[in-house]
Order: structure tokens, then C-alpha cells, then sequence
């Protein structure tokens, strides 16, 4: 029996002892040829793949049945980062969409495909309910030829004319770069490399502990890179995920800078340094940091619920600057309307040359202006039922007092969130594919933090 293929928000994935084959990524180029094909008859797609075991196989084998559809099929020369295929599709006209055999931020036993539209983005609903609903349970027999392509040099060209090379070279930058074994290792050190930063990368070549790192940019998985910033006496340790669109960092200390500081650095960078000018889209679970930034610099703050999808529909309309999410995924719609780690790794770059600061002086700089919070999320298992009941009382839940706490503020537009008067706030959000309620909080000390993250659990498992 075929298995079922259904895709998240960022893409299908599966386990390689499981149901990722060849086959099913067969199915899905069968799918989405044919969508391809009978609205842009004769058109390019883009295919690409990460670094993992069997990506390259899998990619040539979905090129080869997407040909058959009757698209132009071209497939990168060799591994390449997300970003750079979804710059390259965006770039040229005559591509109709883009097709990624990634794993993504999921562990190494994992694997998946991404799809694109015609502007690079990944988030359109409506495109991927389609895909989903033209998968059959067999595959097409027929593959044709696909022509062979560098998405991957004039997409890092082009990075490298985004920042200010000059101001890069001069500050004498050492940092330490983390790919976690993933599609952008050794790429990124040689564009930093060539902008005059000294480049330290662990974590490039696969080795006896590849497969022990989850390609995620978050603790504990940056432990490793904490300790190479700290004996490299490094400026900064920048880190993606597998497939480079999620970004995280190491300050000079070897203190992990989470994702939420990271959005706040980078558009008061963009604002301030670049005067770029726009509004900033983040979802209920992004850091207040970064509104509170956002506010004082002038762009309206959009909140939408949790899905790059909702982001990725905001900048469809237009007018914004960065588009960001809790998990490390930052997209600026006038470079390209996705998620790019590798770009937020040369901004962050440019933004300790510019202000002459190592990246911890630049957080404590932020923190200082605009307060200190704890962010903190728990994933609490409860039982398929207690999902589906969750979610089904959830729109009715209003009450008087959460951890002994009174909220101001409910939203039920994403789950169930919470404001309070210190704007500390608790998130809960069951999953849509695991029996796992999501508990988000942020507070001004941990152990506000941490009270609300209890008080949350403990509604997760019918206990409040």
C-alpha cells in the first residue's frame, strides 16, 4: 500500500528506513509536473538536493519524471543550499517553480522534498493542497532527459554583493561557521573567506559523528560550536540547518543567541544601517524583543499565526521588510521571498564591522535598550485524545488567571495565547501532525518564565 504524502508547512519529510524512496519522491514529481506543465506549458523547474545520503539519487530521478511531464528540467551540479534555489528560481522568468530534495533541520535519518513557486517562495497553501491532491498511489512510467546547472556560484556571488565588502574586510572578522554537517559547508567559509573574514568551520566533512547532530541551530545541538568560538577567541560562531534557511549564533563568550535576538540585530540593522524601511511580520510565538524593536523604529508589527505559510501571504501583498519566525527562518522579500540563513549570516557580518562590536556587545547593546526576556518552549506528549479535545475547547477557554497570573489579553487566533501586564505572555498549541501540545513563554526573569511554562503543561494535560 503507497503511503500517504502529506506536507507541513515547510515541506514533506520522512524517515530513510520508512517511507522516504525513491518511489514516493517519484510521486510527488509525477504531482507536481503535472500541475507545472498545464499551467506553464514547456516552462523550467529548478531541482536541487542537500548533502545527505541518497538527496543527489532521489533529485535525479524526480528531474528525470518531471521532464516527462514536459517541463524543463534542470538539476544543480552539485549539493546546494535552499536559498540558493530559491534565489534562482525567483531570478529567472522562464522558471515556473523549484523542486528540493532536502531533510532540512530533521535528523539525519530523515529526508523530504521542499517545492517552490515561481517567486521562490514555499508558503502558498493553495499550490501544495493541489500537489497533495494529484499524487497517485502509483507512479508514472515515462522519465526524460534534464539539463544540468550552477545554481550554487552565482547565487553566492550575488550574496557577496549585498553587503559592504570593504567595511567586512577592514574589521579583521574571525568567526566560526557551523553548517551541522549540511548543504552550505564549505561554500560559506569561501564567501566569507573572500570578504576578509577569517573563517573557522566545524562540523564541514562527514565524519564518525555526523549522523549524532540534529541539522537544527538550536540547544544543544550548538554546544560544539559554544566551545570552538571560546578557543578560537572568535568574533562570533554563525550556524544554519541542513539546508541553510534557519540561522543561529554563538556570541564571542560562547553564549547561544537565540533566534528571537537575532531578528531584533538584524532589523535594526536593516533600519538603522541600511535605512531600508518597511513592516515586519512575525507569528504569535516571535519574541516581544523584536516588536518592541520593530515599534521603536517606526514599522508596523503584523502578527499572524504560526506557519511560514501566513508570513510568506503578507509578503505577497507587499510593503514588508523582514518576515520572521521563532525558529530561525528570516526572510527579506527584496532579496527573495523565503527564508535565507546564509543571507542573515553576511548581515550579521556586516553589522560588527559596521558598529566596530563583537556580536555578544551587540546583544547586551539590545538588551540594555530594550530589556531583558527569557523565551522558553516545552513540547508536552499527551495522548491523540487529549489533542483533539484541546482543540476543540481551545476557542472557548478565557480563564481569570493562568499560573496565579491575571492575563489582559487572550488570542485564540493560533491556539491559545495569553498577555500579561509585564508583557510575558504563554502560547499553547497543539500540533497538527503529533500528539504534542506546543507551550511557549517569555518573561522578564526565568522563573516568570518558567511558572508559565508549568501553568501551560499542566493545561496541555488537563491539570489546570
Amino acid at each position: 500500500m503507497s503511503a500517504i504524502i502529506h506536507f507541513e508547512a515547510d515541506g514533506w519529510r520522512a524517515r530513510t528506513d520508512g517511507d522516504f524512496t525513491e518511489e514516493n519522491v517519484v510521486r510527488i514529481a509525477d504531482a507536481a509536473g503535472e500541475y507545472w506543465n498545464r499551467r506553464n506549458p514547456g516552462a523550467m523547474v529548478y531541482v536541487c538536493y542537500d548533502a545527505r545520503p541518497g538527496a543527489e539519487e532521489c533529485a535525479k530521478a524526480a528531474a528525470r519524471t518531471l521532464a516527462a511531464h514536459g517541463v524543463a528540467a534542470v538539476l544543480s551540479d552539485r549539493v546546494a543550499p535552499t536559498p540558493a534555489l530559491t534565489w534562482a528560481v525567483s531570478r529567472n522568468p522562464r522558471v515556473c517553480g523549484g523542486f528540493a530534495v532536502t531533510g532540512s533541520h530533521y535528523p539525519y535519518d530523515y529526508l523530504g522534498v521542499k517545492l517552490c513557486n515561481a517567486d521562490g517562495g514555499t508558503g502558498c497553501p493553495d499550490f501544495i493542497e493541489e500537489i497533495e491532491h494529484l499524487i497517485e498511489p502509483e507512479v508514472y512510467g515515462v522519465r526524460e532527459h534534464y539539463a544540468i546547472k550552477d545554481f550554487v556560484t552565482p547565487y553566492f556571488d550575488y550574496l557577496s554583493t549585498l553587503v559592504d565588502g570593504d567595511a567586512i574586510a577592514r574589521a579583521r572578522l574571525r568567526v566560526v561557521y557551523d553548517p551541522m554537517y549540511g548543504a552550505a559547508r564549505t561554500y560559506m567559509p569561501q564567501l566569507l573567506g573572500a570578504l576578509g573574514v577569517e573563517v573557522e568551520e566545524i562540523h564541514g566533512a562527514d565524519d564518525e559523528g555526523w549522523r549524532d547532530v540534529r541539522p537544527e541551530p538550536i540547544e544543544p545541538w550548538v554546544d560544539d560550536c559554544e566551545q570552538a568560538v571560546v578557543e578560537c577567541a572568535a568574533h562570533a560562531g554563525l550556524i544554519n540547518d541542513g539546508d541553510a534557511a534557519r540561522v543561529g549564533a554563538v556570541d564571542e563568550c560562547g553564549n547561544y543567541v537565540s533566534p528571537q535576538k537575532i531578528m531584533a540585530l538584524t532589523l535594526g540593522h536593516l533600519v538603522i544601517n541600511r535605512g531600508m524601511t518597511g513592516r515586519v511580520v512575525v507569528n504569535q510565538a516571535t519574541s516581544v524583543l523584536a516588536r518592541r524593536v520593530a515599534q521603536s523604529l517606526g514599522c508596523k508589527v503584523t502578527v499572524r499565526p504560526i506557519g511560514f505559510t501566513y508570513i510568506y501571504e503578507e509578503m505577497r501583498k507587499g510593503g514588508v521588510l523582514l518576515g520572521g519566525e521563532g525558529s530561525g527562518g528570516f526572510a527579506i522579500p527584496s532579496h527573495v521571498a523565503e527564508r535565507d540563513g546564509l543571507l542573515v549570516n553576511v548581515l550579521l557580518c556586516e553589522l560588527m564591522a559596521t558598529t566596530g562590536k563583537k556580536l555578544g556587545e551587540l546583544v547586551n547593546e539590545l538588551e540594555m535598550n530594550f530589556g531583558r526576556l527569557w523565551y522558553g518552549r516545552r513540547d508536552v506528549r499527551v495522548q491523540v485524545e487529549q489533542v483533539e479535545m484541546l482543540r476543540t475547547i481551545m476557542p472557548g477557554l478565557n480563564p481569570e488567571l493562568v499560573g496565579g497570573r491575571k492575563p489582559v489579553a487572550v488570542s485564540h487566533m493560533d491556539g491559545l495565547r495569553f498577555e500579561f501586564q509585564d508583557e510575558s505572555w504563554l502560547l499553547l498549541r497543539p500540533s497538527a501532525s503529533e500528539s504534542v501540545v506546543r507551550v511557549y513563554a517569555e518573561a522578564p526573569s526565568v522563573e516568570i518564565r518558567d511558572e508559565l511554562l508549568d501553568a501551560g503543561a499542566d493545561m496541555a494535560k488537563g491539570n489546570a
